[in-house]
């Protein structure tokens, strides 16, 4: 097993990039690549980083040209052989070539496009423009890449046997986690951490504790080069990403309103019945389930990832039976925010009910939360999305207003189309 304190030590080896393929990335991200690869193309798009936790000033504790380092080096990647065989051979959720052969020609051969990066107010401006394929793919390696350099800033000052104590209370603070859910005989728990990990060796330490701690009750990991390497499942589905460029493509009210279902028929036919998961909250998600066409009743199941979960949990049930489906057969994931005690708290609630499953992200793979002075190693809320497509703003309301994003007008008219009133704020607690 890795000495990851060691290695943290010796944070400036050349061995530990902290993004070291273009498969150490979400699997939806892949999944969402072909499709936009397949649908839109030529589509122009803009990311950008986002960080919610002001206080938080990046550029006074990130040196700048430490980071265009490893943004540089994000763009030197290219696939490796056993990648793409592990890509093009396979067998995801049960299929086999789940991307094409056009699909995968074209991915071999990408480099990430460059990157416009600023200071301002504290903050780094970071942003992505070009074709929204080849874009798209630079969001989780840069919230990778500024999540673990603001780690590497607060263990630089840190001695040998500091770190040594550390990474010896944070893993058994993680074990102490999987002991608990252990209690939990049929849980569904997996990695969902990639986007705000600690770093890639804490990442994968992890999933090593999860298979250990919780055998067949561990289902998998979001991030492609850990599935790869540790032979467990490559996890995930798709994102709000779709209906936010699917909208600000949008040329007219009645055509926005249509977009997010516009999303899903183009998700269905694309997987041919696999991975038929509804993540409803882009536009509201009872509003969502209100407009929602028969068809969609159909699917596995639902992700929920913002907003009161147990109201939408029950809202979701609601609708199945509406519908004429069994809940109980259905699959319902929970994604946001999540820790052992709102796991204990959903599996409990929704017990007999549904199929319930967990991404356990953040809280899994960076709680060093109370382990060094001023806790200066807590997780913080760090995003990296589209902005624009062609030209246009893109807006998402979500359940929790304080995750909203767009101009005020375009978020007044989204609010309109989608019959979204007044919505309850939630913490963002990552």
């Amino acid at each position: 097993m890795v000495d990851i304190a060691t290695r943290v030590y010796n944070h400036k080896w050349k061995i530990d990039p902290i993004v070291r393929s273009l498969i150490d990335t979400d699997f939806y991200k892949l999944l969402m690549c072909q499709t936009v690869f397949g649908k839109g193309p030529q589509t122009q798009v803009t990311f950008s980083l986002i960080n919610r936790t002001k206080s938080l000033r990046l550029a006074e504790l990130i040196d700048e040209g430490e980071l265009r380092e490893q943004l540089d080096h994000i763009r030197s990647l290219s696939l490796s052989r056993g990648e793409s065989t592990w890509l093009r051979g396979n067998m995801f959720y049960g299929k086999r070539q789940m991307f094409r052969p056009d699909f995968m020609e074209w991915f071999e051969n990408l480099r990430l496009p460059p990157y416009h990066l600023e200071k301002r107010d504290g903050q780094y401006e970071l942003t992505f423009e070009g074709s929204w394929p080849e874009v798209m793919l630079w969001e989780i390696p840069a919230l990778s890449v500024l999540m673990e350099l603001r780690g590497r800033a607060v263990l630089e000052r840190m001695g040998r046997f500091e770190l040594e104590v550390l990474y010896a209370r944070a893993m058994t603070k993680l074990w102490e986690k999987v002991e608990r859910l252990k209690t939990l005989p049929d849980v569904k728990i997996a990695d969902f951490g990639t986007r705000r990990r600690h770093s890639f060796l804490w990442q994968d330490w992890c999933v090593q504790a999860m298979l250990e701690g919780l055998g067949p009750n561990f289902v998998g990991t979001s991030n492609c080069l850990i599935a790869m390497r540790r032979e467990v499942e490559a996890i995930g589905t798709n994102a709000h990403e779709l209906p936010m460029v699917y909208s600000a493509l949008a040329e007219d009210d009645e055509a926005l309103a249509a977009a997010p279902f516009k999303v899903l028929q183009d998700w269905q036919e694309e997987h041919e019945g696999n991975l038929l998961v509804i993540l409803p909250d882009t536009y509201g998600t009872r509003e969502f389930l209100d407009r929602a066409p028969h068809w969609l009743s159909r699917w596995t199941g639902i992700r929920i990832d913002s907003g009161d979960p147990v109201g939408n949990g029950e809202a979701a049930i609601e609708w199945w039976k509406s519908k004429g489906e069994d809940p109980r057969g259905k699959l319902m994931i929970f994604s946001d925010g999540l820790d052992v005690d709102e796991i204990f708290r959903l599996h409990a609630h929704f017990a007999g009910r549904v199929r319930a499953s967990f991404g356990w992200g953040t809280l899994l793979t960076n709680d060093f939360r109370g382990l060094v002075e001023d806790d200066a190693l807590a997780p913080f809320s760090l995003v990296c999305k589209a902005v624009k497509a062609n030209g246009r703003p893109t807006v998402k309301l979500s359940d929790n207003p304080n995750k909203a994003m767009g101009p005020e007008a375009e978020v007044a008219r989204y609010k309109r189309v989608f019959g979204v009133g007044e919505q309850a704020r939630r913490e963002v607690i990552v």
